[in-house]
């Protein structure tokens, strides 16, 4: 009979030692999996702030947060490699240095994708415009919108421009500006705690 790898290491040792070896190293492969998993396919991700609500909900008491519980959702961390992002996804990216001081936060980010490479984005009076040509926008609800407004700006090759769904209560691209491709991390796919908003996107 052939034997494993682990079982040809330790077949010279006591009865119980060799059940401890076998189970230490069941754990560490499951370990270094699981962390695999998460460093090349998908990522958990928890929702912290109101930014995408309702589309994604945040715990109260936090500010303009509407459940008991933080969303955590799935991002796809492959896909973007071998595709372009497409407007409307739900993205996961680490901010540029100005939204720490815009925001008063930065790290990981997770937005909806609005502006795409080369377009001219503006705002009038809450109501975003692509390329001079209003965008629909089904998943903000009227009382989210923002009444501001901003002049067009284009933007640049290789970067992308992120809002929250919740435009009153999100600090996005309009106060620090457009995303590299290089820091986008994946989409989200799917919402996987708690269990009444398991679902996928």
């Amino acid at each position: 009979m052939k034997l494993n790898p682990v079982d040809r290491i330790t077949r010279g040792l006591p009865g119980p030692v060799r059940v401890i070896v076998d189970w230490a190293v069941t754990i560490v492969g499951a370990v270094l999996i699981v962390l695999a998993l998460k460093a090349w396919l998908v990522n958990p991700y928890r929702i912290p702030s109101s930014s995408m609500e309702p589309t994604l909900h945040c715990a109260r008491p936090g500010a303009g947060c509407e459940s008991h519980y933080s969303d955590r959702v799935l991002a796809d961390r492959i896909s973007l490699r071998f595709k372009q992002p497409k407007r409307g996804q739900i993205i996961v990216f680490n901010t540029p240095p100005l939204a720490r001081e815009r925001c008063g936060a930065g790290g990981t980010f997770v937005k909806r994708l609005v502006g795409l490479p080369g377009e001219t984005w503006e705002e009038r009076a809450g109501v975003v415009y692509i390329n001079g040509k209003k965008l629909a926008e089904p998943y903000v609800e009227a009382a989210r919108r923002d009444p501001d407004t901003y002049p067009p700006r284009v933007v640049p090759q290789g970067e992308y421009f992120f809002m929250g769904d919740n435009r009153n209560a999100s600090c996005d691209s309009r106060s620090w500006g457009t995303v590299p491709r290089k820091n986008l991390i994946g989409e989200v796919f799917a919402t996987y705690w708690p269990p009444n908003r398991l679902g996928f996107r």
